[in-house]
């Protein structure tokens, strides 16, 4: 029986299980007719030991035919085609990158012109969006006026960096998306109580955000370490861009707080797979 520690008693975010394999999505994002969405758990997929089961990395050691069968089974379940996946680079920069039906197949089918990628944006259907995760925010972005779509690795490099911000001025660029039409949701991640960084990480969100908002983005634990907030962080960065606060979703789920149901980072102490966010504009 899945058990889930959630940090709120309402759940922004629903489970679903399709042969064995399950996966989350936002209700809120369900409800906008042509968005396809999910993030992987990892059960149910085929990978062994550290990286059991749901493994969505081919550079974690795992078998390449296990990964592909990982990723066949989640595209099965969340209902979109494999071979129509973009894979983001990500180097925890906050480069956002347009990208269209010719890149589908790029990270998977074959290999990525591109580097240093980790937010991807497009406004063609059948185009799924995939970003990868083991602890860090994933941001999913729909701008149901233009039928376009985003999706934003976030770890504290791109949350100070403001990778929100970033995708989302792309999308307005790319698209004429107008900030408070774009829905964003933020994902399964670490949550405050599990994420623990040094001085010299509070020092930067010191730099970059208003001290009044301090008290919500950390809390001094000893001399030199904190309980930082990705969360929070990423939802002022999205309500500075200009998103509507009904517009902004966070998780319940923390990745830590859940390794039985969540690759973590910090829960595994670095052994273990990843998880990944897929977004796509279903076909007319």
């Amino acid at each position: 029986m899945m058990i889930l520690l959630r940090k709120k008693e309402n759940q922004p975010m629903q489970a679903h299980q399709n042969n064995g394999v399950l996966y989350f999505t936002f209700p809120v994002l369900d409800e906008i007719s042509f968005c396809i969405h999910g993030f992987s758990s990892r059960l149910g997929g085929v990978s062994e030991n550290e990286l059991a089961s749901m493994n969505l990395s081919f550079s974690r050691g795992d078998v390449p035919e296990r990964v592909t069968e990982n990723f066949h089974r989640i595209s099965q379940a969340i209902g979109f085609s494999y071979d129509r996946m973009v894979f983001s680079d990500q180097t925890h920069t906050t480069n956002v990158l347009k990208v269209t039906g010719a890149d589908c197949g790029k990270g998977y089918q074959r290999p990525r012109d591109y580097q240093n990628v980790d937010g991807l944006i497009t406004n063609e259907p059948n185009v799924v969006l995939t970003t990868f995760y083991a602890d860090c925010v994933p941001l999913y972005f729909v701008d149901p006026v233009h039928r376009a779509i985003g999706l934003s690795h976030s770890g504290w490099r791109g949350t100070v960096g403001d990778i929100a911000g970033a995708t989302v001025a792309s999308m307005h660029r790319a698209y004429g998306s107008m900030p408070q039409d774009i829905i964003a949701a933020i994902g399964p991640s670490i949550c405050q109580d599990c994420y623990e960084v040094s001085e010299d990480v509070i020092e930067q969100f010191r730099v970059r955000y208003p001290k009044e908002q301090w008290p919500l983005l950390f809390e001094q634990k000893s001399e030199e370490k904190y309980q930082l907030n990705l969360w929070e962080a990423c939802r002022q960065n999205l309500l500075r861009a200009g998103l509507r606060t009904e517009h902004v979703i966070l998780t319940d789920l923390c990745s830590c707080c859940n390794p039985t149901v969540f690759f973590s980072h910090r829960a595994s102490h670095g052994k273990r797979g990843n998880l990944a966010a897929f977004l796509s504009i279903r076909e007319k």
